[in-house]
Parts: C-alpha cells; sequence; structure tokens
C-alpha cells in the first residue's frame, strides 16, 4: 500500500468510474483523492438498472437505426424524445449518429464494448469476493423479452451476429416455455432470448460500499467538492482549483460523465458526448416479482428485480441539461411494463430519478490521454454501460497511469478518434 510521500492522483468525479479508478490506483500504491461536486454515486450511477450485461455489446448506431426512429419520433408514447430547440452541436452529433448506422461501424464499435464487458463481469465478481461488498449481486442472466413473433423472429439476426463475432449465444424461450423459466411473465407473450451469464446488482448499495472500501484503503474522498479548472505549467497540470483552494498532485484522472464537454477547453479536444437523459422508478417489490431480470426492446424500457426492491426504467431524452422531471416519461416506464408482466409493478413507488448518460454517437468509452496536459488523463462516455464497465475501466485508467502493460487493448478508447 502506499505511503504518505508516493505519487498523489486525484480523481475528479465520484460514479463508478471515479469510483473504480480510484480504488485500482489505490491498490496500484499511489495515494489518492477522489473529488465530487455532490455525494459519492450521487448521478448517474445512483438509479439507473444495475445491469451487468455483455449481451448488451452492439451500439445504439446499427443498422435500421435511423429509419425506426424515425417512423416512431413524432409518436406521443416513443421511448426517444428529442426537445425541439436550436443546437448545431447537437443536430451534428445526430448526423455523426447516422453516419455510423451501417454493418460496419457497428462491429468496430462492439469490439471495442466487449473487452470491457466482460472484464468488468469478471471483475466484479472477483471484487465482491474479495472486499466482501454488499451490493445485492445476483448472476440470473438477462432476458430480452417480445410481444409479437415477428419482433421475436427479427433478433435471430443479433443472435446470429453476437454468436459469430463474440461466441454469446442466446438461449430462446417460445410461449409457454417463457412462463415456465420466468413465471411471472405475460403468459401471451411470442417469448424471449435469455442471456444466462449476465448479472444485475443494486447500483446504490453498490456505490455506498464503494465508499466504504475506499475509505477503508485511506483515499481521500471530499464530497461536495467542485472542481472548477486545472492549474497548469507548461504542458503539466499541477493541480486543481476547487472551492475550499488548489489541490495539488503528480496525476490527474477527469471521470465526470455526462459533463465532460464542459470541460473541452482544458482538456484541449472535442469530448462528443450529449447527456442522454434516462429515468428510473424504485419500488417495493410486488408481491409477484420476477426472478430474472428483462429488457423489453419494442418499448425500450427495462425491469430489474434487486433483494430489497424493484425498478423500472430506461427511455431517452435528448433535452440538454435539463433538471426536471418529466412526468410523461415517468409514465411511459409503466405503461411499457405493463404488457410484459403479471404484476408490473410495485405498491408503491419507493424513488422517482433522473440521470443523464455521456452519449458519444459511436457508442465506444474514451479513456486517453489529454493533448494539452501529458498528466491528465479522461475516462468518459460509456454511454448506458457505465455501471457494467466500471471496474474494467477503472483497471484502465490505473495501468495507463502507472505504464503498465494494459489487461485490454487502450487504442480503441483513444480521445482524437
Amino acid at each position: 500500500m502506499a505511503e504518505q510521500g508516493q505519487a498523489h492522483v486525484v480523481v475528479i468525479g465520484g460514479g463508478v468510474i471515479g469510483a473504480s479508478s480510484a480504488y485500482f490506483l489505490r491498490k496500484a500504491g499511489y495515494r489518492v483523492t477522489l473529488i465530487e461536486k455532490n455525494t459519492l454515486g450521487s448521478q448517474c450511477s445512483h438509479g439507473n438498472c444495475g445491469l451487468i450485461c455483455p449481451s448488451d455489446a452492439l451500439p445504439l448506431a446499427s443498422p435500421g437505426a435511423v429509419m425506426s426512429t424515425l417512423k416512431t419520433l413524432f409518436k406521443r408514447n416513443n421511448p426517444l424524445y428529442i426537445k425541439p430547440r436550436f443546437s448545431p452541436r447537437l443536430w451534428l452529433w445526430l448526423l455523426k449518429f447516422a453516419l455510423r448506422c451501417n454493418q460496419r461501424h457497428m462491429l468496430q464499435s462492439a469490439e471495442a464494448r466487449m473487452p470491457l464487458l466482460e472484464s468488468s463481469l469478471h471483475l466484479y465478481q472477483s471484487l465482491i469476493e474479495k472486499e466482501q461488498i454488499e451490493c445485492e449481486w445476483q448472476k440470473n442472466g438477462l432476458l430480452y423479452v417480445y410481444k409479437d413473433r415477428v419482433a421475436l423472429d427479427t433478433y435471430q439476426a443479433t443472435d446470429d451476429f453476437l454468436t459469430k463475432h463474440f461466441s454469446l449465444p442466446a438461449t430462446r424461450f417460445d410461449g409457454c416455455a417463457l412462463v415456465e423459466l420466468e413465471p411471472a411473465i405475460a403468459d401471451d407473450l411470442a417469448g424471449g432470448w435469455y442471456y444466462q451469464d449476465d448479472a444485475h446488482l443494486r447500483p446504490d448499495r453498490l456505490m455506498s460500499e464503494w465508499k466504504r472500501v475506499l475509505e477503508k484503503y485511506d483515499v481521500d474522498i471530499r464530497e461536495g467538492t467542485e472542481v472548477y479548472h486545472f492549474k497548469r505549467k507548461g504542458i503539466k497540470a499541477r493541480g486543481v482549483l476547487t472551492r475550499d483552494g488548489v489541490v495539488e498532485a503528480d496525476k490527474f484522472v477527469l471521470a465526470v460523465g455526462a459533463i465532460s464537454p464542459q470541460w473541452e477547453k482544458e482538456i484541449g479536444a472535442d469530448i462528443p458526448i450529449q447527456p442522454g437523459k434516462g429515468y428510473s422508478l424504485t419500488y417495493a417489490k410486488p408481491q409477484y416479482s420476477p426472478q430474472i431480470p428483462m429488457i423489453f426492446p419494442q418499448h425500450r424500457v427495462a425491469m430489474t428485480p434487486m433483494q430489497s426492491g424493484y425498478r423500472l426504467g430506461s427511455t431517452m431524452e435528448f433535452s440538454g441539461y435539463d433538471t426536471t422531471i418529466n412526468r410523461r416519461r415517468i409514465e411511459l416506464l409503466k405503461k411499457g411494463a405493463e404488457p410484459y408482466l403479471r404484476e408490473p409493478y410495485g405498491e408503491h413507488v419507493e424513488e422517482e430519478w433522473y440521470g443523464w448518460r455521456p452519449m458519444v454517437y459511436h457508442g465506444i468509452p474514451i479513456v486517453d490521454t489529454s493533448p494539452r496536459m501529458d498528466n491528465v488523463l479522461v475516462a468518459t462516455g460509456h454511454n448506458m454501460l457505465g455501471l457494467s464497465m466500471g471496474p474494467a475501466t477503472g483497471k484502465l485508467v490505473s495501468e495507463l497511469i502507472s505504464g503498465e502493460p494494459p489487461h485490454l487493448p487502450a487504442e480503441p478508447y483513444q480521445l482524437l478518434r
């Protein structure tokens, strides 16, 4: 373990990426300070659906995505919502997204995402055992459930693609067989595809445990501390200016998720992120609760049965850094679950939540050195999979900071792609 006089790293951002980075940096022998504007894990790492899912390797930018989106974009109950406004940055992002919607780019993105997903799944299992992390970890797999036969059959092409390129086959369950697998499912559905190796956990419990573990290893956690900008000398950052003064360090990690574009001038590069607002509803567990987490692709809603609760989540809203809860989007979660489950929600809502996902148009996270400061590493752009990619990203950050051979290829995550 590091001593006081050894190299010091400041990690900016207390979400799952920042916490994971702080952990692996500390284990690598660094003195670590973790700075968070609010409280650890209070942003997008708090209320997501908690899925640890290598099965979700394919990016949103895929063949046919543009046409399917245009067909439903102006429908009242569309799970995707783009707030009408003049925003050249957003429209350029959407154009670049559209240009990625082909087979070649989809495979390129999936090949970059899969190593982080698979590595994180294995790291979670070892970390939970080693650090005795109590986060309601369950490895019950993941079901993609379809209401009609055409949609169910169409997924065959996706399953073939994942099997061919990543040896990741799903098991198909039709009709009654699906009900036998998961009795809480409605009995009038076409069927589903089951990935048995996926897992899930409760994100807010994970972040509470990350705080406990980091404190155990003497990471200096500074909550309620906003970072304003870097203090530079030449091509190196010497410190960060906070409301409590300057915090000096040898190296820095910027892991601030969806607000990363606010740091572009400091970093010296474009960070092509749009905040993709997602929602969730957390209930007390219904009496007839499923055991297997599910995604309902036709309604773009996810359901996660946790040991201490029950969560519905998803939708995608491009409305900038809007801080309000759109009641219509919340209702879409409930209506999207109703066709699929015998008891689609619990008796009372424990929490309504939203979070800004750091959406990059190509779907590939960014883990790379700042072009302007060679001792600042940027770790962001995990789209909807920050939780699923957290540990592997943190380990990669530590390896890049330390100059150690990375446990997975780092080239796909370059900032200037």
